[in-house]
């Protein structure tokens, strides 16, 4: 359960779990304070927990209302860095990552995804906001209450314990903070307070699954503050969070096994994979396995029961990059031959390197204002890897849960001239093409690709960060020449335990 309520479905980040790339550091800023605007930067470095990772930058804080609609209630700091370019004379007009989630850190995910953004600091400066609730803007936590342990139980709870938890969350929290000024509406209105002090004109916008909502919403409110707009693995205005996830899930998940149907050798070794998962989740929803295994990040001896949640999270998250998707057949194969260990240690790994990214209380302010209200349990998602689940548990914890509010038109179509950069993953899990197809309709100046046989989160691969740089510098999507994306390849099933056959 702990995957499938508590941590996000946009986690951009996820596909460096691939270990494709590893981040180079920027070159070092001078360490001195440097002013933009009205703000004063510092030297700092940012880091993500459990990621060697690490990119030098220049730190500052802006100091915004919780409330804005009253002036003497309790003020925040917005976390902002500035990683500059490598540019002598880079234009006025910043990129600006608006990180996945809801809930997730900017100045946490950068150094992650930092590869993804090499061409674009040749360029121009890359600007980070941490949302307000996450990272160092005010981050909102329930450390007694909604910890590692307590999400790991969950596996087998019931909404009765969830709503239970997420009460003691709010209580934990306290009075002073209000949750219900924690959502996208908010953001964009800080971010447009950081604009504001920064002495920018205009923004060149670059976001990645649930930022691709907040760069949507801002491009509705502030449209002049904009001169591009890239969205990756898009979430259409209309999507309610969680209602067509088990759907896109079982297609992402068909098309990838069919990988390994179609391959002699992986049918041989490891039968059909998809018949092999039926028959586990069902094996494990009657009678969950206690594993002992070696803890992936610590090496240390442990025991924990793998359940069909456990299972379905695993599924779930190596859905979102194929190329760790290819290890599945393998997996469960061996499982299906009681043997769980790598299972378990990947469901562990996952736990621990995912869900610290994510600011659970604010997640839960975005979702239950934005998302709520127009989810629906689907009867028919009962027979599938995710089950309903998610949708009644989000349903449980925002019956409690003070909502926020949005404007009226929060869930309408965008509709803009501006050029605009759409990129999708051809078997993205989450947020699948015709997304991005829906959300281009009303975005005449704009241009959608496709990225064959890549998941969630793709800007990094391949020639993509040479296409947003260039789409950023000429601001004409229309003109890119996207022929370079035709060698991408389908990564294939595992051959064994080392990987890929030669």
């Amino acid at each position: 359960m702990r995957a499938l309520q508590f941590i996000s479905f946009f986690l951009g980040a996820l596909v460096a779990l691939a270990g494709a790339v590893a981040a180079r550091a920027a070159a070092p800023p001078a360490p001195v304070n440097v002013a933009y605007g009205s703000l004063m930067f510092t030297p700092c470095t940012l880091s993500q927990a459990g990621q060697a990772q690490t990119v030098p930058a220049r730190c500052a804080t802006l100091r915004v209302a919780e409330d804005r609609s009253s002036a003497s209630g309790r003020k925040l700091e917005l976390a902002v860095a500035w990683v500059p370019s490598t540019a002598k004379a880079p234009p006025r007009d910043p990129v600006v990552m608006l990180a996945g989630g809801p809930g997730q850190s900017a100045l946490e995910a950068f150094p992650t995804v930092y590869p993804a953004f090499r061409e674009i600091l040749r360029q121009r400066h890359v600007l980070l906001v941490d949302q307000r609730g996450a990272g160092r803007s005010n981050p909102l936590q329930c450390p007694g209450t909604l910890n590692d342990e307590a999400l790991r139980l969950l596996d087998t709870a019931g909404v009765d314990e969830v709503r239970r938890l997420t009460t003691d969350c709010l209580q934990e929290l306290g009075p002073n903070v209000d949750v219900r000024a924690y959502t996208t509406s908010a953001y964009i209105a800080d971010l447009e307070d950081v604009r504001r002090a920064l002495a920018i004109a205009q923004f060149n916008l670059v976001g990645v699954s649930y930022g691709t909502r907040v760069a949507l919403e801002y491009l509705r409110r502030h449209p002049a503050s904009i001169r591009t707009v890239v969205l990756d693995s898009v979430v259409p205005p209309s999507l309610a969070l969680g209602n067509e996830h088990a759907k896109n899930l079982e297609a992402a998940v068909d098309a990838q096994f069919a990988r390994c149907s179609a391959d002699v050798e992986c049918t041989q070794r490891f039968g059909s994979p998809r018949a092999r998962l039926d028959e586990l989740l069902q094996r494990l929803h009657e009678h969950p396995q206690h594993v002992t295994y070696r803890d992936p990040l610590t090496n240390e001896q442990r025991e924990d029961e793998f359940t069909a949640i456990s299972l379905a999270s695993v599924v779930r998250f190596h859905s979102y990059a194929p190329q760790l998707f290819g290890m599945l057949p393998m997996l469960l194969a061996e499982a299906a031959n009681g043997q769980f260990g790598n299972l378990m240690a990947q469901s562990r790994m996952m736990e621990q390197l995912i869900g610290e990214q994510i600011y659970v209380p604010l997640q839960l302010s975005v979702m239950c204002a934005e998302d709520a209200p127009g989810m629906r349990v689907d009867p028919a998602d009962a027979g599938t890897i995710l089950g309903t689940e998610f949708v009644d548990y989000t349903l449980a914890q925002c019956a409690v849960w003070p909502r926020g509010t949005m404007p009226k038109d929060f869930h309408d179509a965008v509709k803009s001239d501006l050029p605009v950069l759409l990129l999708s993953g051809e078997l993205d899990p989450v947020t699948p093409p015709r997304y991005a197809d829906e959300v281009q309709r009303t975005l005449p100046n704009s241009r959608h690709f496709v990225f064959r046989g890549q998941g969630h989160s793709v800007m990094g691969v391949g020639c993509g960060p040479r296409l947003v740089a260039e789409f950023i510098a000429t601001a004409d999507a229309k003109a890119l020449d996207g022929n370079c994306l035709d060698q991408l390849q389908y990564s294939p099933p595992f051959g064994g335990s080392y990987g890929w056959d030669p």
